[in-house]
């Protein structure tokens, strides 16, 4: 049998999931560090875990969750900007306390320095030592799509066609503060083509080309970006179905609001997969203006059978959906 005749039989998960209704709001990864390493391609379907540098490193995070509560996650990029021998490392950190952006640095060093800078970088040590190799990119906007169609064919066959409208339409010169680059696995592909937009770190999934315009010029309504959005990486699974709600309610400016999350109660009978949560979102204003929280509630509201991974035999998972019950805002 043929590659051809293979996806031809292949049952694609994103396919599957879009025609249960299943939402994809909530599944953002949420972390406290996002590693990307620039590695050329191809990628094999475990490439990150097996990468001689990427494995050690994607060791030691797990090790630093364990020991620390500290979560990372590592993951490569092809080296679509690629003017040197030196390899990119892009590192998003989440700030103490309300925050709208990930902190950003951006690194081009020697490959076998790699290592080390992400030890420094997560552990924290001393950074000094890497001030040569930093670059000043705090104003770029980076786009990472996930076209890793070796982990799930859904990503290849959906990721790779967006990826490159959006660097022809949107980000095919310099001036336009935008890069756009493939991306090893994101997750959770069921929702291909998925992006993460950094340095905000929100998720996106399902897109269309239509779209494209909407998410990276912001030039329209809000709400029409509701069925593509995933959630923003800055707080958990359940406040980022809330998350959105109000920002459906408070519009663009609610993207440059400092906010934190937390759970205030959750279903004890099920924590993984509740039957109701309790939440609070507070925030402040960009100009520090305006200051104040939203408090809901989300319940579970039936269910939709989806599909994990792509593939002929792959079985059917029944998963609960969950909407906003109740939001109030508290001054």
């Amino acid at each position: 049998m043929t590659q051809v005749d293979i996806i031809k039989e292949c049952r694609l998960c994103s396919e599957i999931s879009k025609a249960s209704g299943e939402d994809p709001i909530g599944s953002a990864g949420n972390y406290d560090h996002f590693l990307f390493f620039e590695m050329p391609e191809p990628w094999s379907e475990n490439f990150v875990y097996e990468h001689p540098q990427l494995g050690a490193i994607h060791t030691m995070t797990k090790a630093l969750r364990k020991e620390h509560s500290i979560s990372a996650r590592v993951m490569a990029i092809a080296p679509d900007y690629k003017k040197s021998n030196l390899t990119r490392v892009l590192h998003y950190q989440r700030p103490t306390g309300q925050f709208a952006k990930f902190e950003k640095r951006e690194f081009l060093i020697p490959h076998e320095e790699i290592m080390s800078l992400a030890i420094a970088l997560l552990k924290p040590d001393e950074l000094s030592q890497f001030d040569a190799y930093q670059q000043q990119t705090s104003h770029i906007r980076d786009m990472m799509l996930c076209t890793h169609g070796s982990y799930d064919l859904a990503c290849g066959r959906f990721g790779y066609p967006l990826y490159r409208q959006l660097r022809a339409e949107f980000a095919a010169n310099s001036e336009s503060g935008l890069r756009v680059w493939r991306c090893s696995h994101l997750g959770p592909h069921n929702f291909a083509p998925l992006l993460v937009d950094f340095p905000e770190g929100r998720y996106w999934g399902r897109l269309k080309s239509e779209i494209l315009p909407l998410l990276v010029q912001r030039n329209g309504s809000v709400a029409e970006l509701y069925p593509f959005y995933v959630g923003w990486a800055g707080i958990g699974w359940v406040e980022q179905i809330v998350e959105r709600e109000i920002w459906m309610r408070e519009g663009w400016d609610w993207v440059n609001y400092l906010k934190t999350g937390q759970t205030l109660a959750i279903d004890p009978s099920d924590e993984d997969y509740p039957d109701w949560a309790e939440v609070r979102i507070d925030f402040t204003s960009a100009d520090g203006k305006l200051s104040g929280a939203y408090e809901a509630r989300i319940e579970a509201k039936g269910t939709v059978k989806t599909m994990w991974t792509s593939g002929k035999d792959q079985p059917l998972w029944e998963v609960k959906q969950y909407c906003v019950s109740r939001l109030n805002r508290v001054d």
